[in-house]
């Protein structure tokens, strides 16, 4: 009776975990709808426009690393409870914010409190749910909040717009950080390493100073193209890149345990996320532009049409943990790629809405056992007093993937584009289109569908190719782990890690 009820006890905190989950990416997408109201009302610059959209992510991918070492050493449950209260203040302050730089101030914030939130709920589960099995359940649940919250994010704004102002877009976020503030106690066990020493300060300096440059040089390649600014900023990432990592071999207490990559598994797990998301993000960034700009929709619109690839991406998260149950985690995930290639494939040849949609959908199918099954293999390497600085990995590894897709795809789509002579920007030629007469106005409309048509078709096709090379290394780099039924959990552990110590 008493392992029932710890059990129905581990369910509802999963649910509980869901939440923060939901929303830190919900807060990703939320600004869509709600973007021209608040710049109408605090007249941001356009600098200032995009630091508010970006800022956000970029804090959220600098601090993940950091703040996931810092949960194994201070309590998992400890910083989701600090980082739930914080982001309920970020997000009042966000909502009532009377001018464009407190607003950026309070996205950062909001970021800074989403870091520490992500990698407390992966590393959670990790340790509520040992069992190889219902732990994979558990993440596919986990991935699958993240596709929810992508998803109502759009839906959520343009609803709340019809009757509140563009604060309640952010205001959304405190009944449920209250919510957790009051479940969590009650559902969520503390989890720590005990044995761990104090925050290495330096380790910590230098893992802001690699990521941070490293995705603001992304973001700034993806926004202006090639220029001094952002090359520089990925030079001095990578440099501090391998400073970190160098320091990491050094010390006996490491922030981020480099006995972690001697997995095979690991290792290959992180590859496949971060490219996959390379995929995605360059995908998803002209997809969006399809339907806004190409499609005239709507954004709320838009996010309606989209809808049915994230309900897809939904099933497939749930079922890939119960398929490799008896499947080779290889064969689900190789399958799963396969798949998202014959998505990319069909979006470079698709020619309208429904056929975008559908290609979409397709590569969705695929996406959500990749990301559940990967998430699963990074963490479930991990010992559980490391488990907090192995989700951050993972989680970093997957904002750095979209980051790098949107700046390199992107380039390439916006340079073929730009090769035809439309325009700068799509939504430059759209306008100029929708602006000139009868005929002249139809032609430059069909020359810029043209000309975004080809870049669309270069970004999938090269998103195909890149699908199938994974498809490819997971069928064999991973061909060594075996099903999860009737396996003993150390034996799955051992298959991930290659039987390292330490890890």
């Amino acid at each position: 009776m008493s392992s029932n009820r710890a059990r129905l006890r581990d369910w509802l905190g999963l649910a509980v975990l869901a939440l923060p989950t939901i929303l830190t990416s919900m807060d990703a997408t939320v600004l869509y709808l709600a973007l021209p109201h608040l710049s109408a009302e605090l007249r941001p610059d356009a600098t200032e426009t995009l630091w508010i959209i970006d800022v956000y992510g970029f804090m959220i991918a600098g601090f993940l690393i950091a703040m996931g070492s810092l949960g194994d050493r201070i309590g998992r449950r400890r910083l989701l409870m600090l980082g739930a209260a914080a982001f309920g203040v970020a997000s009042v302050a966000a909502a009532y914010a009377p001018s464009a730089e407190l607003l950026i101030a309070a996205r950062a914030l909001l970021g800074v409190a989403g870091a520490t939130l992500m990698p407390s709920t992966l590393a959670l589960i990790s340790n509520m749910f040992k069992d190889a099995r219902q732990r994979g359940l558990a993440i596919g649940v986990w991935a699958t909040s993240l596709s929810v919250g992508l998803a109502a994010g759009p839906l959520i704004g343009g609803l709340l717009l019809e009757w509140f102002w563009w604060g309640s877009a952010f205001l959304v976020n405190v009944p449920v950080m209250a919510l957790l503030l009051l479940a969590g106690p009650l559902l969520l066990p503390e989890y720590r390493d005990r044995a761990a020493g104090g925050v290495d300060p330096a380790s910590v300096t230098l893992s802001l100073a690699a990521v941070l440059p490293v995705v603001y040089g992304l973001k700034q390649l993806a926004e202006g193209g090639p220029a001094v600014a952002p090359v520089l900023a990925l030079v001095l990432g990578s440099v501090m890149g391998v400073l970190f990592v160098r320091r990491q071999h050094r010390l006996a207490d490491p922030l981020l345990d480099p006995r972690l990559f001697a997995g095979r598994g690991f290792t290959v797990a992180l590859v496949i996320l971060l490219i996959g998301l390379v995929t995605i993000g360059g995908t998803y960034l002209f997809v969006t532009q399809y339907v806004q700009s190409v499609a005239n929709l709507s954004p709320f619109e838009a996010g309606l049409w989209l809808l049915p690839a994230a309900l897809v991406m939904i099933v497939t998260s749930m079922l890939a943990p119960i398929l490799v149950r008896r499947i080779r985690p290889a064969h689900v995930v190789a399958v799963a790629l396969a798949v998202s290639a014959l998505g990319y494939g069909l979006l470079a040849v698709a020619g309208s809405l429904p056929l975008v949609v559908a290609g979409f959908v397709v590569v969705y199918a695929g996406v959500g056992p990749m990301m559940a099954l990967g998430t699963d293999l990074v963490v479930g390497a991990a010992a559980p007093d490391r488990a907090g600085a192995a989700a951050a990995l993972s989680e970093t590894s997957m904002e750095l993937g979209v980051a790098l897709g949107v700046a390199t795809l992107g380039t390439v789509g916006t340079a073929i584009f730009r090769a035809a002579g439309v325009g700068a920007t799509l939504e430059e030629a759209v306008a100029a289109a929708r602006s000139l007469p009868g005929a002249a106005g139809q032609e430059l409309m069909e020359a810029t569908r043209a000309a975004f048509g080809a870049g669309f078709c270069a970004v999938a096709a090269i998103s195909a190719v890149l699908a199938a090379g994974l498809a490819v290394l997971a069928a064999t780099a991973l061909r060594h782990l075996p099903p999860t039924e009737a396996t003993p959990p150390a034996e799955l552990q051992d298959a991930v890690t290659g039987g390292r110590p330490g890890a």
